[in-house]
């Protein structure tokens, strides 16, 4: 494939699969969908849930772990809470407080080999724990870009920074922070790619809406004050939460609003040229 032919209209990358939450969303929206996933018991999972659109040719699963490795494998460690699955060393390290990771090897994956293999996707979402850096930087190998880009925010600040100067190398400056903790069971109606009207109820885990479906659009600044101050007051780490009186303080705010704080943040970007200033 052609690195500088413009993003395909029906192709989306769902990078972080999981149990398919999203990726059904993205079919009942008329794309085509290939779906990355290293964890092999979700992979079994999702060739059954999917076997229609599989064998439809609507859907592709690529079994393995986005790496930055040259070796055929990677060391992928599987949580018993199957969203903290990553082949990242220090997040596996921190999830131990909880349960203890299984470390399996699986097939390493290069992001870049499979775009120029598709073709460049009008929308990629990214959540793979500790792991988005790599599909980020597979883009910069490509003249094109895809439309609109999520992405799980990062929680640390510095993290966080990193995180959007790469979105801006890659031409992104409009961007939208999207509330995770509120999607589940929500729904909603848009229309499918042909304009047809569609009713959808997202699961549990689901990213939720996507592309011009999101908004407003802001510049980086607010964007990245929105997410940094969520994380800076009431993260894990932050000043509130290390003392037993601050813990009670957002446990009862979070009675309140019902939800979790901070929750957890994707950060969608997009180019202005696509989006204007909305």
């Amino acid at each position: 494939m052609n690195g500088s032919a413009p993003p395909v209209r029906d192709l989306v990358y769902d990078v972080g699969l999981h149990r398919g939450e999203d990726s059904a969303f993205y079919l009942a929206k008329g794309y085509r969908v290939v779906a990355f996933e290293a964890n092999p018991d979700l992979v079994s999972v999702c060739q059954g849930r999917f076997l229609t659109e599989i064998a439809e040719g609507r859907m592709t699963i690529v079994e393995g772990a986005i790496s930055g490795v040259s070796e055929p494998t990677v060391r992928f460690y599987k949580h018993p809470n199957s969203l903290w699955g990553t082949t990242n060393e220090r997040a596996a390290a921190r999830d131990l407080v909880v349960l203890e990771s299984e470390a399996v090897d699986v097939p390493a994956v290069k992001l870049a080999d499979v775009i120029r293999h598709t073709g460049i996707p009008s929308f990629i979402k990214i959540d793979i724990e500790g792991s988005d850096t790599l599909c980020l930087e597979a883009l910069l190998e490509f003249d094109s870009k895809p439309d609109f880009v999520s992405v799980e925010s990062s929680r640390e600040r510095s993290a966080l920074q990193a995180q959007f100067s790469l979105l801006e190398q890659l031409g992104y400056d409009r961007f939208v922070v999207v509330q995770q903790a509120q999607i589940a069971g929500r729904e909603i109606v848009t229309q499918t790619l042909d304009r047809r009207s569609l009713s959808f109820r997202f699961a549990e885990d689901a990213s939720g809406l996507f592309g011009s479906d999101v908004g407003p659009w802001v510049e980086r600044a607010a964007a990245f004050r929105r997410v940094a101050l969520a994380y800076g007051l009431f993260g894990y780490d932050s000043l509130l939460c290390k003392s037993k009186l601050g813990r009670a303080v957002r446990y009862q705010a979070e009675r309140h609003l019902g939800r979790p704080l901070p929750g957890w943040y994707d950060t969608h970007a997009a180019h202005s040229s696509t989006v204007g200033h909305r």
